[in-house]
């Protein structure tokens, strides 16, 4: 049986460090998890022919069976991105780097650079499900190919809350959530990124959905809430595209 993670150090010296996800009781024990998923979202300007490019990159894609989706952006003409996953960082510098290294056809957009790691919030019925699959399950579903992604960092001020006060803003936060995705108008991919984004954010989110309108109207409804509206400190760019190819990958 493994312990569950202490609230407090007890006597001096170094904190104790747990690297493990937490999540509710299964069976009567407390489910942890050292293991998560990195999703990294990439976005180039192509400078050739886009549809050339697009149809290149999945071919190399799907011959390489590479766990990743290719995207075209709303906004800009050329702008086509890559959003893949893994449990190993080095997946993103051994197979997906190379396949943008060509710097006459590809020009990165840095602003659309996201990366995360599935984290838990420590009462999922299903840990490694939601760590693991369910965020896969969201990008590989047929038809839901449409896609916001965006970075945000909240302000000191929540970190200053006390727990409960966290819990009650959190609680509301997740119930709008679970009213789009129960009336299956839009689902959340929720990543940390502490340490891992260039501008400090801390969190990214991806919304992911067979209609664009409700990704627009669930983010309108979230600034409503005390949370965003008093916590968060800095919210976006935001990268609006339609999925073009998909490819489940394979472990290799």
């Amino acid at each position: 049986m493994s312990a569950e993670p202490k609230e407090e150090r007890e006597g001096p010296g170094l904190p104790e460090i747990d690297l493990r996800e937490w999540g509710g009781r299964k069976e009567g024990e407390r489910q942890s998890l050292d293991r998560r998923l990195f999703f990294q979202l990439l976005a180039f300007d192509v400078h050739d022919d886009v549809t050339q490019a697009i149809s290149a990159l999945s071919n190399a894609i799907s011959q390489a069976h590479i766990p990743a989706l290719l995207l075209r952006e709303l906004n800009a003409p050329r702008t086509i991105a890559i959003l893949s996953w893994s449990e190993e960082p080095l997946h993103f510098i051994e197979r997906i780097l190379p396949l943008f290294e060509d710097r006459e056809r590809f020009a990165q957009r840095r602003e659309y650079t996201m990366l995360g790691r599935t984290y838990s919030l420590g009462h999922e019925p299903e840990l490694e499900h939601a760590l693991l699959h369910r965020p896969v399950e969201y990008c590989l579903r047929e038809g839901w190919d449409w896609h916001v992604w965006y970075p945000l960092r909240r302000s000191g001020a929540f970190e200053r809350l006390s727990k409960h006060e966290q819990a009650i803003l959190l609680k509301e936060h997740a119930a709008i959530g679970m009213a789009y995705g129960r009336a299956e108008y839009a689902h959340d991919i929720r990543l940390a990124c502490h340490g891992l984004d260039v501008n400090d954010n801390e969190f990214v989110i991806g919304l992911v959905g067979k209609e664009l309108y409700p990704l627009s109207h669930l983010v309108q409804t979230m600034r409503h809430t005390r949370h965003t509206s008093e916590f968060i400190s800095r919210m976006g760019p935001f990268f609006v595209g339609r999925v073009l190819f998909r490819c489940p990958g394979q472990r290799r």
